[in-house]
């Protein structure tokens, strides 16, 4: 093992007051206890932690109280069913798991769990990044047991299964979802296997709770550069299982005077591009809705070529059933209708001839959520071609000036004296 990553381990987590409790208390009650999970990866990656995960190879919720008492914390969520415990201390989630040993009820997520060793503890977890621990037993405090490889897959940016990835998500479809979510939050590549059985497994994500499954998806939109999970769910056929919608726009021709790529990529490179201005997953999720009508509409027209004519309103009429069939906070819904409707107005009023009460109307329509609109229409800029690109620039700063001009000359007239 690396002594060096050892001793810089030791060094990021000696001075937590919470690791020092633990560790002063797994000497009193004599018993092994190990950081695992995402706090040990995030630590060799440098990323921030919120989440602390302590495994005991012993009673995890006595444990738990233990180190509640020393720390002066009255407010314990107990979970004996599972054998697990979790507080918040400093802004940090918390929680502590009795080593065990799960199986599965093909039915539900739900596990049958059973006292279990390290070993049938640690292969019980999704992926082998995941599956490295670090002792806080002060006689060897800081080691690193990596039963799995996950040093190596952490230091290749690579997510794969402890176990036969077939197996895996057999268990708990989920993690399918969260093997995506994990390769776009960390920009890691997916072992093939895990596509595959991501592919064979994919309807098994049935069992698993409308809510759950787009939380998961909602966190790749929030991820640096969502297409990296977005790709993945096309590729590995989940796509069309958790959105159809967005999977059936690859390969929708068009114009090639417009995009330079099919629906589906450009899409991609729009919640791409988004992803780089705003971290507001709502403004995310209508870069990736945008265009979601557009193969419906899609239509060939002799000369022209195909064409979409009114995707943006039959889009906005699509994102209601959508909302209720994946569980969306419904507050949300006029926002993103508005934003799909109104994403092509705006360079419609870029030209030289359009009307003060054009410009108005289109100030009332798009409300409090105008500068997000154009935040949209920019992202929406995909082409490659810069001398395309500084144009279409243009014509957005041209239609903002104009509402700038508008606003101005509005706020003259009602002060001017009626006198």
């Amino acid at each position: 093992m690396n002594q060096e990553l050892e001793l810089n381990i030791k060094e990021k987590i000696s001075h937590l007051k919470i690791i020092d409790t633990i560790s002063k208390v797994a000497e009193l009650v004599d018993v092994k206890v190990y950081a695992v999970g995402g706090f040990v990866r995030d630590i060799i990656l440098n990323r921030e932690r919120n989440d602390l995960d302590i495994l005991v190879i012993g009673n995890g919720t006595d444990f738990a109280k233990n180190v509640a008492d020393g720390l002066g914390i009255t407010n314990v969520s107990y979970f004996k069913n599972f054998g697990t415990a979790h507080f918040d201390y400093q802004g940090m989630n918390v929680e502590f798991v009795g080593a065990r040993k799960e199986s599965y009820d093909r039915n539900t997520r739900k596990p049958i769990v059973e006292d279990g060793t390290f070993d049938e503890d640690i292969s019980r977890r999704d992926f082998t990044i995941n599956t490295l621990a670090i002792s806080l037993n002060k006689n060897e405090f800081g080691k690193l047991t990596d039963k799995f490889d996950g040093l190596s897959d952490i230091k290749n940016e690579r997510i794969k299964t402890p176990l036969n990835p077939l197996k895996t998500f057999d268990d708990d479809p989920l993690r399918i979802m969260r093997a995506f979510r994990f390769a776009a939050q960390l920009n890691f590549s997916v072992d093939e296997s895990i596509i595959k059985a991501a592919n064979e497994m994919r309807n098994r994500l049935s069992i698993v709770s409308q809510e759950r499954t787009t939380d998961e998806f909602l966190k790749i939109l929030t991820s640096p550069k969502p297409s990296v999970g977005l790709k993945l769910l096309f590729d590995s056929g989940v796509l069309e299982i958790v959105f159809p919608e967005i999977a059936i726009m690859a390969g929708v021709d068009q114009r090639k005077d417009y995009h330079h790529k099919d629906v589906f990529l450009h899409t991609l490179q729009v919640v791409d591009n988004i992803s780089k201005e705003t971290e507001n997953v709502w403004l995310r999720f209508a870069a990736l809705v945008h265009d979601i009508a557009k193969p419906p509409t899609k239509k060939f027209v002799e000369g022209i070529g195909w064409t979409f004519h009114g995707h943006e309103d039959l889009g906005a009429r699509m994102m209601k059933k959508i909302f209720h069939r994946m569980k969306l906070p419904l507050h949300q819904l006029d926002y993103i209708q508005k934003l799909v409707r109104l994403h092509l107005r705006p360079i419609a009023l870029a030209k030289e001839e359009v009307t003060d009460s054009a410009i108005r109307r289109f100030i009332v329509n798009a409300g409090e959520d105008l500068e997000d609109l154009i935040v949209l229409c920019r992202a929406d800029i995909t082409s490659k071609n810069p001398i395309k690109v500084e144009k279409y620039l243009g014509n957005y700063e041209r239609v903002m000036q104009k509402v700038r001009d508008v606003k101005e000359r509005d706020q003259l007239r009602e002060f001017q004296s009626p006198v």
